[in-house]
């Protein structure tokens, strides 16, 4: 089968995409994929920047000359392309970021699978703030046995943790 585009190579890639119901099938050469990429590629970084844009852009106005330490990207970077540059720009531009990564993800918190060589401490402390809204629900009820109880639980699980340290 000869390559749909230049109808010269033989075809090697095969993109098959779905867009509302809507099935279209391509069969390229291997350049023509490559070139076929990059313009979808463009397209796609322009629909994340797109869902950014919109609420961020207008925050970036009075925060452009702010530049991320890891990687020098300015917020306005992010909000056009829809990609964070490195780790620290959710450091640097959290207000920013914060209301679209929950709009996108429905929250702003891992709850997923803790990989394999996570650290105790880590699901030690999400295990104590657990804890302590189960505390703060039961003194709200006024169930101040329970509420003594979970108490010492989290002294536990806090001293294990610091003495990890």
């Amino acid at each position: 089968m000869l390559c749909e585009r230049c109808g010269k190579k033989t075809a090697t890639t095969h993109i098959k995409s779905n867009f509302n119901g809507i099935v279209e099938q391509h069969h390229l050469c291997s350049d023509c994929a490559r070139e076929y990429s990059s313009q979808n590629s463009m397209s796609l970084n322009s629909l994340i920047g797109s869902f950014f844009g919109d609420t961020l852009k207008a925050q970036s106005l009075t925060d452009n000359r702010k530049r991320c330490a890891g990687c020098g990207v300015c917020f306005d970077d992010i909000a056009e392309t829809g990609k964070v540059g490195c780790d620290k720009c959710y450091e640097t531009f959290l207000d920013q970021l914060l209301p679209s990564l929950q709009r996108m993800h429905g929250r702003s918190r891992h709850a997923g699978k803790i990989p394999n060589g996570v650290k105790k401490e880590e699901t030690t402390q999400d295990r104590i703030a657990a804890l302590k809204a189960e505390m703060k629900k039961a003194i709200d009820e006024q169930n101040f046995e329970q509420a003594a109880q979970l108490r010492d639980q989290i002294k536990k699980l806090e001293s294990e943790v610091n003495g990890n340290e």
